[in-house]
């Protein structure tokens, strides 16, 4: 489903991907920017003891290890190995594991999450119904499932252009509930000098 101003909600699934020495700078600097995120993932979801995460696009790992702080079991699933190194580098906790792996593609059984989340990675996923088939097959009835985007305008480029506009944000939402998704809620939360959207849908 493509967004009313005719950009997809995977507007940079062409995106080249994250390797070598490019690869782990970028993750370096995600450990920073991404606290936020983290958080607000963890306290909108509602992450506690007993919840099972998957973290789609984990990158070096920051939201996985927050969640793995409120008491959760996680599974992060990058495709990039230079991420997954970075992630278990900064990692201590046992609960927490890493898997490589796509959006589409996620080598762990059905029903493993309660709580399954996209950071600023949604953008990128290469096929949109599969991976909220993915989700949708990870996820146990009742499960949560959540992403968050940078909000952008209409019309950016570049860098600013990494995330969604609303019509983009409204796309997402609409494709969850076709996918089977219920309770499927958009919002906005300012983090920062960065306000996001958020997208919270439960399984049936």
């Amino acid at each position: 489903m493509t967004a009313p101003e005719g950009l997809p909600v995977n507007h940079h699934a062409d995106h080249p991907g994250f390797s070598g020495v490019t690869g782990a700078i970028v993750g370096l600097v995600l450990l920073w920017m991404g606290r936020a995120n983290a958080r607000l993932a963890a306290d909108v979801t509602g992450v506690s003891a007993g919840d099972r995460v998957i973290d789609i696009g984990c990158g070096p790992g920051g939201a996985a290890r927050e969640a793995a702080r409120r008491g959760a079991s996680v599974v992060g699933v990058d495709p990039a190995p230079v991420m997954l190194r970075l992630a278990r580098t900064f990692t201590r906790d046992a609960s927490t594991s890493w898997v490589e792996g796509t959006a589409e593609n996620v080598p762990l059984a059905d029903g493993s999450a309660t709580v399954l989340w996209s950071l600023a990675t949604v953008h990128h996923w290469q096929n949109i119904g599969r991976g909220l088939s993915e989700a949708r097959r990870l996820l146990s009835p009742g499960g949560r499932l959540l992403a968050v985007e940078r909000r952008t305008e209409p019309g950016a480029s570049g860098l600013a252009s990494h995330g969604w506009t609303e019509q983009q944000a409204e796309s997402f939402a609409a494709q969850c509930r076709t996918a089977g998704f219920e309770n499927v809620a958009v919002g906005q939360h300012g983090q920062g000098r960065r306000p996001v959207w958020t997208v919270l849908a439960s399984r049936r």
